[in-house]
């Protein structure tokens, strides 16, 4: 068992208990509410119903069950398949997919997905949890990433994403009139000081975080940017947009409380992906198409305009 204390902040005050906890914990909501069934949260030291309205300051303590060990199976999940071969496989992932099996997530991840589509065939080098896994994707962000069938395709690929020779680029709906067309965000990151679950920008033994964004078009109070990723830390765009005050719409862990906008979770979309094929050395440029709630964003976005 793993406890987690957890404090609420001002933008996640007004949250249900078990929508805060899906989103700080990053479980499912059932698991969230099975928690709370089982007295297994508390709310300022109290036991607490699960539609409590949270409030900025409250103090959440959650004991979550920490399995060492998944039986990870096979699962028949369809998947969008961007690109195959024997090394590679290149998929644009669902919003609300999670990437691998985790406390409240034991099954139907893309890990799941795709053991069944290959026949077991992926890359050992990530244990059995994440097999093929070289990059992942937040459970709410959509689009493009790729997975290796092979050690040496793994290999491969994770030396490219190490030295930044693989480029990825996301489009983003931000909050803001953003003035300049681009910019760079460089700026460490960190995990936050007082809430464990969330990153933050920190000078003090942060990792180097780098963000290019450009702005693709204006919506008045709101900005569609395409973000290009020089590293790769846990939620980056997310922190950087929000470090620069032009949060991610609908982030419920870095943006604002009252979005009101058709999508679940927050409005990043993984759009290119840009490689070297680790075994034939092939330039290779992938795309997955913005998805219907991201464009359903944009349009009201445009109405609000």
């Amino acid at each position: 068992m793993e406890e987690k204390n957890l404090i609420v902040t001002e933008q996640e005050q007004g949250k249900r208990l078990d929508v805060y906890l899906t989103s700080a914990l990053d479980i499912s909501r059932s698991y969230a509410q099975q928690l709370i069934q089982r007295q297994g949260v508390t709310v300022n030291g109290k036991d607490a119903k699960a539609n409590r309205r949270l409030n900025e300051g409250d103090r959440v303590k959650a004991v979550i069950e920490v399995q060492e060990e998944y039986k990870v199976v096979p699962q028949d999940i369809p998947l969008d398949i961007v690109y195959e071969d024997k090394d590679i496989i290149v998929i644009n992932k669902a919003r609300g997919m999670v990437v691998h099996p985790a406390a409240g997530n034991p099954d139907g991840t893309l890990v799941n997905a795709l053991l069944y589509h290959c026949q077991g065939e992926l890359s050992g080098i990530n244990g059995v949890i994440r097999p093929g896994i070289v990059h992942r994707l937040d459970k709410d962000t959509s689009g493009v990433m790729v997975a290796a069938k092979t050690d040496e395709a793994h290999k491969g690929l994770a030396e490219q994403i190490k030295a930044h020779s693989a480029h990825r680029t996301y489009w983003a709906l931000v909050h803001g009139n953003i003035s300049e067309e681009r910019g760079i965000v460089d700026a460490p990151i960190g995990r936050h000081p007082k809430d464990r679950i969330k990153m933050a920008v920190t000078f003090k033994g942060g990792r180097e975080a780098v963000t290019h964004f450009k702005v693709l078009k204006r919506y008045g109070d709101y900005t569609w940017v395409e973000c290009k990723l020089e590293t790769g830390r846990t939620h980056q765009i997310r922190v950087h947009m929000a470090y620069i005050h032009h949060p991610v719409v609908n982030d419920p862990l870095y943006g604002y409380k009252k979005d009101d906008f058709p999508i679940e979770g927050q409005a990043l979309h993984s759009h290119c992906l840009d490689l070297v094929h680790p075994i034939t050395g092939k330039a290779m440029h992938f795309e997955a198409p913005a998805p219907a709630d991201f464009l359903a964003c944009l349009k009201r976005a445009e109405e609000k305009d």
